[in-house]
């Protein structure tokens, strides 16, 4: 399966987990690619300033691996300043939040797979 820039789904969510403005996110799985073993593999693009809020997950973990920009991302209480390159799992049980410290936008891969057989 190809699909091609434009093919890709886009929505754009506002006050994402009570975070702050809106997160963009280009989908690059449909819920039928994950066969039951996730639900989420996006590129999430978030504006100076705005934010994904705290959320913890259960029954999955999510991992972020940074593309461009700069960002602090909580997990657990303990703060992290991330940038291209670095990468971040929340585990099954944990919390996390990111928010875009920087002057450009803060892009990212989002990856939330399951833990727990469904």
């Amino acid at each position: 399966m190809i699909k091609r820039r434009g093919e890709l789904p886009k929505q754009s969510v506002h006050k994402l987990k009570d975070g702050q403005g809106t997160v963009e996110l280009q989908h690059l799985f449909e819920a039928e690619n994950f066969h039951g073993k996730g639900r989420l593999y996006a590129l999430c693009t978030i504006a100076p300033g705005d934010s994904i809020g705290c959320h913890q997950h259960q029954g999955e973990q999510e991992a972020y691996f940074i593309l461009e920009g700069e960002s602090l991302y909580r997990e657990n209480g303990q703060e992290h300043h991330l940038k291209a390159g670095d990468f971040a799992l929340c585990e099954d049980g944990d919390s996390h939040s990111i928010a875009n410290t920087g002057e450009a936008d803060l892009k990212f891969i989002a990856l939330i797979t399951n833990t727990e057989t469904k």
